[in-house]
């Protein structure tokens, strides 16, 4: 007869208070938390940070040249932005320059190195997205975007743009008959 030992005894993982589980907003904050792991793991092989890859979206959508209009767009302390700007230079990802009409302020270009930075750097978030919701269907995938995008432009005004169809997102996510949210306003 064998005895189990609280060594030998094979160990679970400790359950959350019902309460929270019920909570939308806790499941929210939990999988926020679980996402930025999976993805600051997955970013550590490329010298790069997620916030790089959304500054060179940035730069490659053309919404955005300056630091300062790259800052608010990305709602980025202007301070830190700096400093994830030199990194980009030191890389040759990014060229900045003075502006000729205002000396103040600085231009920003991705540069062909940055483009095919970007693209890598797409096909990594596009593989982290994948593997993340690995447990959904394509429907439930597109209810779940829909759905966090009619918060998102609630809570957070810049990703109204997206949410109007300008980035190429159907205005009812594929055959899950959920409307997305047209309004106007100003990510992450």
């Amino acid at each position: 007869m064998t005895a189990t030992t609280p060594e030998t005894q094979p160990r679970t993982a400790p359950q959350l208070p019902e309460e929270l589980v019920a909570s939308a907003t806790f499941l929210l904050k939990r999988l926020g938390f679980a996402a930025k792991e999976r993805t600051m793991k997955a970013y550590e092989g490329t010298g790069l940070h997620p916030y790089h890859h959304a500054i060179l979206l940035v730069l490659d959508e053309g919404s955005a040249e300056t630091q300062g209009s790259i800052a608010d767009a990305l709602g980025y302390d202007r301070g830190q932005l700096v400093g994830l700007l030199d990194e980009l230079e030191e890389q040759r990802l990014i060229e900045r320059r003075r502006d000729p009409e205002d000396r103040r302020r600085h231009l920003v270009r991705l540069t062909s190195d940055g483009k095919r930075a970007l693209k890598q750097l797409r096909a990594l978030s596009k593989e982290i997205e994948k593997e993340f919701l690995a447990p959904l269907d394509d429907r439930e995938r597109a209810s779940l975007h829909a759905l966090l995008l009619r918060l998102a432009e609630t809570h957070e005004p810049r990703c109204a743009l997206a949410a109007r169809g300008s980035v190429g997102l159907p205005a009812s996510p594929a055959g899950t008959g959920l409307a997305l949210p047209g309004k106007n306003a100003a990510s992450g």
